[in-house]
């Protein structure tokens, strides 16, 4: 095993892959692993979660760590101030900043294809020569292509130039918290003073903002001071800005006024590059057949590469198991689309509505009635219907108990409107496209 967060790594994705992305969001994602000495793993939580956690799936953790290491683990649930020693460093921004471990994420490590190389080219150009070749640099594109790779290398080459640049990296999610919260504190003035005034700002998954008035007008204005001050903003997200819904109109002209850069999947060369760099990162050695083998089985996902690489090197230091093309069956078969539980394409499906339509996971599978959710929950149980083969009671239980004429009414209400509306039946597209690319 390569590393404590290498093993933590696998233990989430079993966790995702059993218990469902909504589950594992809500309850999984905000746990941070401590310790590990053998037998015992420590899991810092806070007191909330911690009980949650104690309640409902310590079964589930400990059974996900059996199933990676191959034998059982004690796991003890912690208080988070434990965690704080073995905390990986974050980057700068402080509160609504994204904690990330970019140490890794540089140009040297992004492999460039035809498919990456012009937004790959746009982002090193803006990491040379911040706030003056493309402002904004805007790039776009599927889940698991790249994009947060680039805003991770931008901000490691600027910071290798200027050890005192003030960069803030966030996401569009924890942007819009940090203003609620702001609201609610009425801490604003300590938030237009931190965001205003640095010299890089990166917002990765930025079409989360979509629709959130107080915070749309937010960074309107923290994008205005920004450019007039000759300072860099480069966004990300999974589609252009033409294309997301309910976006101020005046942020959607601001967007384009830089650089727009897409990113598409890679072809199978740049396909195989990426295999055979991890593969290189974890001091693997991949056979030639098995490296075209993964490259021609995983098509649309940069992360399923590399979860299929993680998932051999574990097999191999676990179990001793010999690399060959069954062996990487075996590795990739939770990895691919049409292997996986139904109740892990629900959770996907849930998860790329919450993102197209910028609703919370939670809000989706709740009880709430306003317009914006109920048409985000309305649509994904009409593509739940559309893509799996669960009857209408099934789907109900995945979305919080409704009745089967709820359901119903759902799938023919979209059905309609989609018939009738061409932009509505893109976005289905788009959300059945990624979900099936996962």
């Amino acid at each position: 095993m390569e590393s404590l967060k290498e093993m933590w790594q696998l233990v989430c994705e079993r966790l995702k892959a059993s218990c469902g992305e909504v589950i594992y969001d809500i309850w999984f994602k905000p746990l941070e692993i401590v310790s590990f000495d053998g037998a015992k793993a420590e899991i810092a939580a806070s007191e909330f979660v911690k009980r949650i956690i104690e309640q409902k799936f310590i079964g589930e953790i400990s059974e996900a760590f059996k199933a990676v290491m191959g034998f059982d683990v004690e796991v003890s649930i912690i208080d988070p101030n434990a965690a704080k020693a073995a905390a990986a460093p974050q980057t700068n921004g402080g509160a609504g900043s994204t904690s990330l471990s970019i140490e890794k994420n540089t140009f040297e490590t992004f492999v460039v294809g035809s498919s990456n190389k012009f937004a790959h080219a746009a982002a090193q150009a803006v990491a040379a020569t911040p706030g003056a070749a493309y402002n904004p640099l805007f790039i776009y594109g599927n889940s698991g292509l790249g994009k947060t790779h680039l805003l991770c290398a931008i901000s490691n080459e600027i910071k290798s130039k200027n050890p005192k640049a003030d960069i803030i990296f966030t996401r569009g999610e924890d942007f819009v918290s940090l203003i609620v919260d702001g609201i609610k504190e009425k801490t604003m003035k300590e938030i237009h003073n931190k965001y205003r005034n640095c010299d890089v700002l990166l917002v990765d998954d930025i079409q989360f903002i979509a629709g959130k008035e107080s915070t749309q007008e937010e960074f309107f204005h923290t994008f205005n001071a920004l450019t007039q001050d000759g300072k860099q903003i480069v966004l990300a997200s999974d589609r252009a800005p033409k294309d997301i819904e309910i976006l101020d109109e005046r942020l959607r002209n601001r967007f384009e006024w830089g650089l727009i850069a897409d990113i598409q999947p890679p072809d199978i060369e740049t396909r195989m590059a990426i295999i055979q760099r991890k593969a290189d990162t974890l001091g693997l050695e991949l056979p030639p057949d098995v490296v075209q083998f993964i490259a021609e089985k995983i098509k649309a996902n940069i992360r399923q590469l590399e979860g299929a690489v993680k998932k051999i090197n574990a097999l191999v230091n676990i179990e001793g198991a010999s690399i060959n093309i069954a062996m990487a069956q075996n590795a990739i078969k939770d990895i691919m689309t049409d292997s996986r539980p139904v109740s892990s394409i629900v959770s996907n499906i849930i998860s790329e509505t919450s993102r197209t339509f910028g609703v919370p996971q939670a809000d989706i599978i709740s009880k709430k009635k306003d317009a914006k959710t109920a048409r985000a929950r309305q649509v994904a149980i009409y593509i739940v219907r559309e893509i799996t083969d669960l009857t209408q009671k099934e789907i109900s239980e995945y979305f919080g108990g409704r009745d089967r004429t709820t359901i119903l009414y759902s799938v023919e209400t979209i059905a309609k409107d989609s018939a009738n509306d061409p932009s509505l039946q893109k976005t289905i597209d788009k959300i059945i496209k990624n979900v099936q690319e996962q």
